[in-house]
């Protein structure tokens, strides 16, 4: 039996659900699951990753790992990785990982395959599925010669089941590594809202040209807030300058796989349809009933969005007793 490390990403001392899904999917292959956990909070969430599958979790409790510094987060990683001793390194494909992971390969000669979307776990041995070509193609990925071998899986692809209450971890407080830093992270600024990411999300309302101009932006916002759910956006109108490009989705934004996708006034272009189409159902709104995106969806709706998204949210309200 191997070693499978996890790193658990956490917000504020919760953790993410896409650490969860691969606490989960590393503790169904009988393999020894470790976390390791970066930061403050680090130590808030040991529980949550004992009953979640961690048999062992790895803490580095230091306030400078709040915020993500590459130099730091790498020497902290190979060092984890060092003593832990895995044969497999799963951690979700964020914006954190993207940019972390190779790093860590790069310094370990480890392999390595990013963005991926299906895991299956046999002892030592890994085999990932991603999309390729905008996701026109999947390939297997499999790894040879690499004493360890690291996966980044995209959010939201993978099973949660409810939290076994039972189990807990053992927690290893492990002292942070303090390598000499090239960079300083003088200041983070952060948007307003505190709904989850797009790629955390589970339910997306993203918005087009269809929307006609930015403004129109609070239907969506107004629908949002009766489901729960995250704003997102074409690239059409972040380059118009109606939205932040943190609400991109798409091959140049950021890539999701909701359980609900709604696109509203979203023609489909081929870089849009490459950043949701993995959503597992989609509803499209949209005046163009040749439009691309009805090609994907699983529910189509052909009308004015501004229309029809406010009679949605009303309809929503009275469903789920707002």
């Amino acid at each position: 039996m191997g070693t499978v490390l996890v790193f658990a990403e956490q917000t504020n001392g919760k953790l993410k659900r896409s650490s969860i899904e691969l606490l989960q999917a590393a503790a169904k292959s009988g393999n020894k699951v470790v976390a390791a956990v970066f930061g403050s909070h680090a130590g808030d969430v040991t529980a949550a990753a004992g009953q979640n599958g961690a048999a062992e979790v790895y803490t580095v409790k230091d306030g400078a790992l709040d915020q993500y510094n590459p130099e730091l987060f790498t020497a902290n990683m190979v060092s984890v990785i060092e003593n832990v001793k895995p044969s497999i390194l799963l951690a979700s494909a964020s914006s954190t990982g993207k940019d972390l992971f190779p790093r860590v390969a790069a310094r370990l000669g480890a392999g390595i395959a990013s963005d991926c979307t299906e895991l299956n776990i046999s002892g030592d041995n890994v085999v990932a599925t991603k999309p390729l070509y905008s996701g026109k193609c999947f390939a297997k990925t499999s790894f040879e010669n690499c004493s360890l071998k690291i996966v980044l899986m995209r959010a939201n692809q993978l099973p949660v089941a409810p939290a076994d209450a039972g189990k807990s971890a053992t927690v290893t407080d492990h002292a942070a590594a303090k390598p000499d830093l090239k960079t300083l992270i003088k200041e983070i600024v952060k948007g307003t809202s505190e709904k989850l990411d797009l790629t955390e999300a589970n339910v997306i309302v993203s918005g087009g040209r269809g929307l006609k101009e930015a403004a129109n932006f609070k239907v969506l916002n107004d629908l949002a807030d009766v489901l729960g759910a995250t704003v997102g956006a074409s690239r059409a109108v972040v380059d118009a300058g109606w939205v932040s490009h943190g609400m991109q989705v798409g091959q140049t934004g950021k890539t999701v796989a909701p359980s609900l996708y709604i696109a509203v006034g979203i023609s489909g272009a081929i870089q849009h349809l490459a950043g949701m189409s993995g959503s597992k159902v989609i509803v499209a709104i949209n005046n163009d009933a040749n439009a691309p995106i009805f090609q994907k969806a699983t529910y189509g709706i052909v009308g004015d969005a501004l229309e029809i998204v406010p009679k949605l949210t009303e309809e929503f309200k009275k469903a789920l007793h707002h």
